[in-house]
């Protein structure tokens, strides 16, 4: 069935609008990135974001969605996704994860960040630096593979052999998957066929052709890969309690290459390891 799923494919002018879309998301996560620090409530962030998309002429794709309240996600240590801002006051050392969302004129950009909260406990902060270093070379390493890609699971093939080769390295932990959330196609809506998992999968997926727009976003674990939802019906937390972690990128392939929609350089400091040069959407 995967591999027969109609696919949103964006033309040029699609493509320009969601690389507006995909800047005004960097804009959002530098204003964030700058802004968390111990003692900021998560409510916080949020107006903060807001007010990125105002000043922006751009509109949030999270507000609403399927009634979720706030304009971006903030998940806190143990939580992995959809975490709802409100009045939870960051702390020293905390684990946090961003997620935002664009549309510019109809067009979407979708990227998440984690990061740690100055302070906190020395030995803690190292592990989780590791969880999130892991994290954003899983993202790159799918990245990698789809500048190339025949088909959308050699993502997620990437993904889970880079991760795989790391663990071999005793400095470097092993950490769980989280398959239960996975990237999506993205572009007229945020959330479009097809699924793209973060692990290595038999299913026949769809051919990768140009104009092709995808938001990849890996999510690991410290601890066990499953998961479980809170009672606010969004805040998707691991189900052992771990910490997690959770970074994103939208990604266009086209006919000259592929950009990273959501990176102010494209993606050129990301895919440098990899020898591949992002092209401009032009």
């Amino acid at each position: 069935m995967l591999g027969r799923e109609r696919l949103e494919l964006q033309g040029p002018a699609q493509l320009r609008l969601m690389h507006r879309a995909g800047g005004v998301v960097a804009d959002m996560h530098t204003a964030l990135r700058e802004a968390i620090g111990p003692g900021v409530r998560t409510s916080e962030l949020d107006q903060m974001a807001r007010g990125v998309l105002e000043e922006a002429g751009a509109t949030s794709n999270f507000l609403g969605y399927h009634g979720f309240p706030a304009t971006i996600c903030v998940s806190v240590n143990e939580e992995i996704v959809h975490g709802i801002p409100g009045d939870r006051v960051l702390e020293p050392g905390d684990l946090v994860s961003v997620d935002c969302g664009a549309v510019v004129e109809g067009r979407h950009g979708d990227a998440a960040f984690s990061v740690l909260v100055e302070g906190g406990d020395d030995a803690q902060r190292a592990q989780d630096q590791l969880l999130i270093d892991a994290t954003e070379a899983a993202l790159w390493a799918g990245i990698a593979a789809f500048a190339t890609a025949d088909r959308v699971g050699e993502i997620g093939f990437a993904i889970e052999h880079l991760l795989a080769e790391r663990e071999e390295d005793p400095h470097h932990p092993s950490f769980g998957i989280v398959r239960e959330y996975t990237g999506h196609g993205i572009g007229s809506a945020m959330h479009l066929p097809p699924d793209v998992v973060n692990f290595a999968s038999r299913d026949r997926t769809p051919r990768v052709r140009p104009g092709l727009c995808l938001a990849i976003e890996p999510m690991l674990t410290a601890g066990t890969e499953d998961t479980a939802v809170l009672g606010d019906d969004w805040t998707v937390v691991t189900a052992d309690g771990s910490r997690a972690a959770h970074v994103e990128h939208s990604v266009a392939r086209h006919d000259g290459g592929i950009w990273v929609l959501t990176a102010h350089d494209g993606g050129a400091a990301g895919l440098a390891a990899y020898g591949i040069a992002p092209v401009p959407v032009v």
